[in-house]
């Protein structure tokens, strides 16, 4: 058992609030465990220069951890003047991610922005932000009442790692900090890998070692598109 009595294959509690936020196009609050994130879509009616003229939308994103999302106050970007490295990586995989799954001619010259505010931090915030943006996405691209439906299948995102030659799913902050090898893998409801980040954090891992974490980690996407598809109101 883990520290929390999960099983080696269990996920934190999920819960994904739709339609947090009154303004936003979509919005969703998602709970994984302890990390809380807010996922905003807004829809704009202009894309980039380099689309212009093309007849393609775009999906791109932001990210941010609120000062007292963890333990120690995180100093707002905003104020130092610059956004780190780490904010970057983040933002552009929730973008790569959304990007997947969307029909961009479908969108038309339509930019829609992903705000992903991390509330509380317990590990995992970057797949709890592409998780709960695809329903926020989803929901945004529903309101614009197209004749297709813009988005071809919704993406969510899971943590795993190794600890001492077992595979975890969905790594805590604590788990995360202590794992031989911890990855975050982004799948498409259709069982299509988007991105598979993982890093030895100590030992190189073996493939065998690699299989297990994706087998591990596909189980959990499973239990989290359900949760996806409750939470919009559908059920497959």
């Amino acid at each position: 058992m883990r520290p929390d009595g999960r099983g080696m294959q269990d996920l934190r509690p999920v819960r994904i609030e739709r339609g947090y936020l009154r303004y936003a196009e979509g919005s969703a609050l998602i709970d994984m465990g302890n990390t809380r994130v807010l996922c905003a879509a807004t829809v704009e009616n202009s894309v980039p220069d380099h689309l212009k003229g093309s007849g393609r939308g775009w999906v791109t994103a932001e990210y941010s951890m609120l000062p007292r999302s963890s333990p120690q106050r995180v100093r707002r970007e905003s104020i130092s003047g610059r956004i780190g490295g780490r904010t970057h990586e983040i933002m552009r995989l929730i973008g790569r991610s959304m990007r997947a799954v969307v029909d961009l001619p479908a969108l038309g010259e339509r930019t829609v922005v992903l705000d992903c505010d991390v509330i509380q931090a317990d590990g995992g915030t970057r797949t709890a932000s592409i998780t709960g943006a695809a329903v926020a996405l989803h929901d945004a691209l529903t309101k614009l009442g197209l004749p297709r439906h813009p988005m071809r299948e919704l993406a969510a995102a899971v943590s795993v790692g190794m600890h001492d030659g077992v595979a975890r799913l969905d790594l805590d902050y604590r788990e995360d900090s202590s794992a031989g090898t911890d990855m975050n893998v982004v799948m498409t409801e259709s069982g299509r890998f988007i991105e598979v980040q993982g890093t030895a954090e100590r030992e190189a891992f073996s493939e065998a070692e690699l299989q297990a974490m994706l087998a591990c980690a596909r189980h959990g996407l499973q239990e989290l598109f359900a949760v996806q598809r409750r939470a919009l109101g559908e059920t497959r």
